[in-house]
């Protein structure tokens, strides 16, 4: 999850040590250093402990990674574990999320400028690649990247060279990229909002996170996490943490510690009630979609029943919808129009 210092996926029986012991179940080390706190793996749920099963076989390799998932569901987590169980460990793990710079900026951010490279560079600037040299760089939303600057990062994977921005002389770096993205890359290609070579380039090994909503189980141990680091010795009521496994997390991994957050905050030492948490937990989740009589549903109809609920969850806002969905936009406007939703 990106810019959250301690979130998480997975319940590792051993705490973190510098030199220490390995989770028996899925072979990492449980917590990752983080700036001054750390990010720590927790789940009780199927769907991570395969996951990151997958991620322990792939870290120690210098390839390339994709992190397939909904926006707060905790790929930076994954990301940084893969870089604390690699040997490139004690180098640097830098993050930028590609979607927060325009692309003039974007590009001295990751390879640097020279003095007067353009308006303002009054210094001579290293970038995030030369700074990550032997460690790893992040890329958070790699689909919004601009299509120039894609061309530019594809001939620094596949040449192992830079140039800053207005230098001709180029840099050799050694640095591992580990992507990330809520979107469907191969849609991108297909609307050609994202390059198919550099596509082919970045996706060797691809992990996906699956959102908060499928894997309930985690919530549970998530939730006592956040409230631990809030406030020590905290507990929830029954009710405050049924509601908690009734919602549905529109917003992941991410939302629920701002809940958990929420809740420490109004709790006011008292154990956290359902009061005190935000007020949509404590609304009950409304159905666009009727259930059918035997309570089967159809593919479509849970296709459109899930868009739906997530459509509300969102406010009605298609952007945030998809992004949720981890789909494009036009896709979604697609999946609208054939419920007669519009026009």
């Amino acid at each position: 999850m990106a810019e959250q210092t301690a979130t998480g996926p997975f319940n590792c029986e051993t705490p973190f040590e510098r030199g220490g012991s390995l989770c028996k179940t899925c072979r990492l080390l449980p917590e990752t250093p983080a700036g001054r706190k750390c990010n720590r793996l927790v789940s009780n749920s199927a769907a991570m402990k395969t996951l990151l099963k997958k991620a322990a076989l792939v870290a120690d390799s210098d390839v390339a990674v994709v992190l397939r998932g909904e926006s707060g569901s905790g790929k930076e987590v994954v990301a940084r574990a893969l870089h604390a169980n690699s040997p490139r460990r004690a180098k640097p793990f830098l993050a930028v999320n590609c979607a927060a710079l325009p692309g003039e900026l974007l590009e001295s951010e990751l390879f640097g400028h020279v003095k007067g490279a353009f308006t303002g560079a009054q210094n001579a600037r290293k970038g995030l690649f030369e700074t990550a040299h032997g460690g790893t760089l992040f890329l958070d939303e790699i689909a919004e990247m601009p299509l120039p600057l894609q061309a530019k990062l594809l001939r620094v994977l596949q040449d192992g060279e830079l140039r800053r921005v207005g230098e001709s002389e180029a840099v050799n770096v050694d640095v591992r990229v580990v992507c990330a993205t809520h979107q469907n890359l191969q849609e991108c290609v297909r609307d050609r909002r994202f390059r198919e070579d550099l596509y082919f380039r970045l996706k060797v090994f691809t992990l996906v996170v699956p959102p908060l909503r499928t894997r309930t189980e985690d919530i549970p141990v998530l939730a006592h996490m956040f409230l631990e680091q809030e406030r020590p010795g905290a507990r929830f009521t029954p009710r405050a943490l049924s509601s908690l496994l009734k919602y549905a997390w529109p917003g992941n991994v991410r939302e629920l510690q701002n809940a958990v957050k929420h809740g420490a905050i109004l709790s006011q030492g008292q154990p956290v009630d359902l009061e005190h948490l935000p007020e949509e937990l404590a609304m009950p989740t409304v159905s666009l979609v009727p259930e059918p009589e035997d309570g089967l549903l159809s593919l479509e109809q849970a296709e459109k029943r899930h868009i739906l609920r997530v459509l509300e969850a969102c406010g009605g806002q298609q952007i945030d919808t998809a992004r949720v969905l981890g789909i494009g936009r036009t896709t979604l406007w697609r999946k609208l129009k054939g419920f007669g939703l519009a026009s």
